[in-house]
């Protein structure tokens, strides 16, 4: 079989949406209630609340370590081995902080390009 055999014959499945044509149906009326206990009847709010609350446990969490990392230091008893275990915990609690962080920002940029406003329903409180 030749090149020019194996490209045609290949290619014919997917030339076939070059001859179809515009089709303008008619809409179909859907009336579907949704279930009497069903709070959440948007994903988008539900994958925005789920987004959030990971935030929220992750940025804890990062206190949390950051807080033992703390306890670590004081603990040690001036043990170099216990001061750097304590360091590298504290560095990696300030490294999870700036990747949640991150994350947050980036999550707000991407709800902007796209339109979506308050895309984690999260308040920034501020002095005013």
């Amino acid at each position: 079989m030749t090149a020019f055999k194996k490209l045609f014959i290949g290619s014919l499945p997917f030339s076939f949406h070059l001859l179809s044509t515009a089709v303008y149906a008619q809409g179909v009326p859907l009336n579907i209630p949704a279930p009497p206990n069903l709070r959440v009847t948007d994903l988008g709010r539900l994958i925005s609340g789920a987004i959030g609350a990971i935030l929220v446990v992750a940025t804890l969490a990062a206190f949390i370590y950051l807080l033992l990392g703390g306890f670590q230091w004081i603990t040690s008893g001036g043990d170099k081995a216990g001061v750097e275990a304590a360091q590298k915990r504290i560095q990696a609690a300030i490294i999870g902080l700036f990747v949640v962080f991150a994350a947050w920002a980036i999550m707000i940029l991407v709800g902007r390009f796209f339109g979506i406003q308050n895309i984690f329903n999260l308040v920034i409180p501020s002095g005013v």
